[in-house]
C-alpha cells in the first residue's frame, strides 16, 4: 500500500493552497495528474494551487509551486506568504526567512497575522492598447475599469487569456478601480482558468500600473482590495524601475489532514 503523505491547507486573502513538508522527497515532483486531482474542488482537496517546501542548501527552504492544472507554475505570491507561515508552523524560522522560488530569492518577515513578502525589482512594462503589461514573477494584464462589482470576469478575462496573443503561454488579466484610499481589484489566473479571491503578484502589478498611471515617484504604498481580503503592496519607484517591492497580507492555516 502507497505511503499516506501529510498536507497542510492554507489560506492567503482567500487564495487557497494545498502544502507539503516535502524535505524527505516523498512527495513526487512529476505527478501532474495527482497535484490536479488533489487541487480539484469536487474529487480532492480543493486548491488554487499545491506547493513543496523542500530542503536547499544555503536559504531556509525551496519554494516549489504547481497551478490547480497540475503543471508547474511561475511565482505566486499569495502562494509565498502561506508557505512562509507553514515554514514557521513547522518550526523551520521564527519572525524572518530568506528562501529560493521559481524566479529567484525572496525575504520575508512575520508577524502573528501577517506576511510581508519581499516580490522580484521589475524594471521595464508593455502596454496593450490601454492596459498594462507587466512580469512580477508571473505575467499580468492590468485595465482600469468603472463597475467592477459588476463585471463578468470569468468571461472577460477568459477571454483576454485565450486570444492570439496570449493564447500560447497564458496571462492572468486583472481588473482594477479606484476605490477609496486604495483600489478593488478582480483577478483571471491562468493555470486555474477561472477568477480567484486573491492574486499576489497580480496585486502587486496593479499597483505599479497605478503607479505608472499616474506619473509616481518615490517610496510608494498602496492598499489593494481583493474579494478574498486586504493587501498592500509597497515599493520604491524611479522611472519606470521598481526595487524594493513587498507584499504583505494575512496566511493562514485552516486544515491539515493526510491523503
Amino acid at each position: 500500500m502507497a505511503s499516506k503523505i501529510r498536507f497542510s491547507k492554507y489560506q492567503g486573502a482567500g487564495n487557497d493552497f494545498i502544502l507539503i513538508d516535502n524535505r524527505n522527497q516523498s512527495f513526487d515532483r512529476a505527478d501532474e495528474a495527482l497535484v490536479a486531482k488533489l487541487c480539484d474542488r469536487r474529487f480532492g482537496i480543493g486548491a488554487d494551487g499545491l506547493m513543496l517546501l523542500q530542503e536547499k542548501e544555503n536559504y531556509d527552504f525551496e519554494m516549489v509551486y504547481y497551478n490547480a492544472d497540475g503543471r508547474e507554475g511561475s511565482m505566486c505570491g499569495n502562494g509565498g506568504r502561506c508557505i512562509v507561515a507553514f515554514a514557521r508552523d513547522l518550526g523551520i524560522i521564527t519572525d524572518k526567512t530568506v528562501f529560493l522560488a521559481v524566479d529567484g530569492i525572496h525575504h520575508a518577515t512575520l508577524s502573528p497575522d501577517l506576511v510581508d513578502l519581499q516580490m522580484i525589482d521589475v524594471d521595464s512594462f508593455q502596454r496593450d492598447g490601454e492596459a498594462y503589461i507587466l512580469q512580477t514573477g508571473s505575467p499580468h494584464y492590468v485595465d482600469f475599469v468603472t463597475d467592477l462589482q459588476k463585471k463578468n470576469v470569468f468571461q472577460e478575462g477568459s477571454a483576454i487569456r485565450n486570444n492570439d496573443t496570449y493564447k500560447k503561454e497564458g496571462i492572468n488579466v486583472n481588473f482594477i478601480e479606484k476605490e477609496g484610499e486604495g483600489y478593488f481589484l478582480r483577478t483571471f489566473e491562468r493555470g486555474v482558468e477561472d477568477e480567484t479571491y486573491a492574486c499576489g503578484t497580480g496585486a502587486t502589478a496593479a499597483a505599479m500600473a497605478v503607479a505608472l498611471q499616474q506619473n509616481l515617484e518615490g517610496n510608494i504604498h498602496i492598499p489593494i482590495r481583493v474579494l478574498g481580503g486586504q493587501l498592500y503592496i509597497s515599493f520604491h519607484k524611479k522611472g519606470t524601475q521598481f526595487t524594493n517591492v513587498f507584499l504583505k497580507g494575512p496566511a493562514e492555516f485552516v486544515f491539515e489532514g493526510t491523503f
